[in-house]
C-alpha cells in the first residue's frame, strides 16, 4: 500500500508543471490613484501577456478573464412596503461582505468559457464576490437582497460586468479599459487576470492598486473618521460663515 501511495504522490508531482505551462505576465497602466478634490474618475489600462514553456495544449481555445475588486465591507439592505399608505422599511438583510467596486472584462461571454466550480472556487463572477450567509430565517427570499444590491451599484458604475471587451491577439498578448468612477473607496483594489481553457483556469496571476485620497480630500476624510468633533464644529463654523455671506449678498442686492 505504501508503493502505491508513494507512486501516486510522485505522479502528481510529475503533473504539477502541466498546470504552469502557461503564465500571465501582467502589466497595469498605473498602481496608484489619487483622489483629489477634482477628481472625476480614471481608466485603468490592463495588459498582459502570455508566457509559455510548450506549444499551447490542445484542451480548446484561450481565454482570458480580468477582474478588479474593491475593498469588501458589510451592507445592511432594506426593502420598503406600503403599509397604511406610507412607504416604510418592513425588512432588513446585512450582507456578510460585498466589494465596494468590482469589475469583470472577459473576452467571451463568461458562461461559455468558465464553469460554475471554476467561479465557485476562485469568486470570478459578481454573484460570487458578494458573501450572504447571515439572513433571518423569516426572510425567505434572501437572495432578492443581494441581487437588488448588484442592481443599486451597477446603476452608479459600482459594478460592471464587460463581456468582450479583452482583446486578445495571437493567443499571447491582451489587454482590456476599466473605467474606474469618481466616487472610489479608499483602500486597496485587487486586480486578477485568469487564463482558462476547457472553461477551467489554467493560469492566474494577482495585483495590487493602491487608491488613497490626497491633499484637502485626505485631510477631510481623515477629520470626519478620527476627529469627528473638530469636524462638526468646522461643519458649523463653515455653516455659519455662509449664512452670514448670503445675507450680507442679499443686503448688498436691496441697496
Amino acid at each position: 500500500m505504501s508503493r502505491l501511495r508513494l507512486l501516486a504522490v510522485f505522479c502528481a508531482l510529475v503533473a504539477l508543471p502541466a498546470l504552469a505551462d502557461e503564465q500571465v505576465v501582467p502589466g497595469l497602466s498605473e498602481d496608484r490613484i489619487a483622489i483629489t478634490a477634482n477628481f472625476s474618475g480614471s481608466t485603468l489600462l490592463i495588459y498582459g501577456a502570455v508566457k509559455r514553456e510548450a506549444p499551447p495544449p490542445a484542451t480548446g481555445p484561450l481565454d482570458v478573464i480580468i477582474t478588479v475588486q474593491g475593498p469588501s465591507s458589510p451592507v445592511t439592505v432594506r426593502r420598503k412596503a406600503r403599509v397604511a399608505g406610507i412607504w416604510v422599511n418592513t425588512d432588513a438583510v446585512t450582507i456578510d461582505s460585498a466589494p465596494s467596486f468590482y469589475a469583470i472584462a472577459t473576452t467571451r461571454p463568461l458562461a461559455d468559457i468558465l464553469s460554475d466550480t471554476e467561479d465557485l472556487r476562485h469568486r470570478i463572477s459578481i454573484e460570487r464576490a458578494i458573501r450572504s450567509v447571515g439572513a433571518p430565517e423569516r426572510i425567505a427570499d434572501a437572495q432578492t437582497f443581494t441581487d437588488a444590491l448588484i442592481r443599486l451599484r451597477e446603476k452608479t458604475g459600482m459594478y460592471s460586468t464587460q463581456e468582450g471587451t479583452v482583446r486578445l491577439a495571437q493567443d499571447t498578448l491582451f489587454r482590456t479599459d476599466i473605467k474606474l468612477p469618481a466616487n472610489l473607496v479608499e483602500g486597496v483594489y485587487k486586480t486578477r487576470m485568469f487564463l482558462v481553457r476547457g472553461k477551467k483556469v489554467v493560469g492566474l496571476d494577482e495585483r495590487s492598486i493602491y487608491v488613497r485620497k490626497v491633499g484637502l480630500e485626505r485631510w477631510m476624510y481623515y477629520t470626519a473618521h478620527h476627529r469627528r468633533a473638530l469636524y462638526g464644529a468646522l461643519s458649523l463654523v463653515l455653516a455659519a460663515f455662509a449664512g452670514w455671506a448670503a445675507s450680507e449678498a442679499f443686503r448688498l442686492v436691496r441697496r
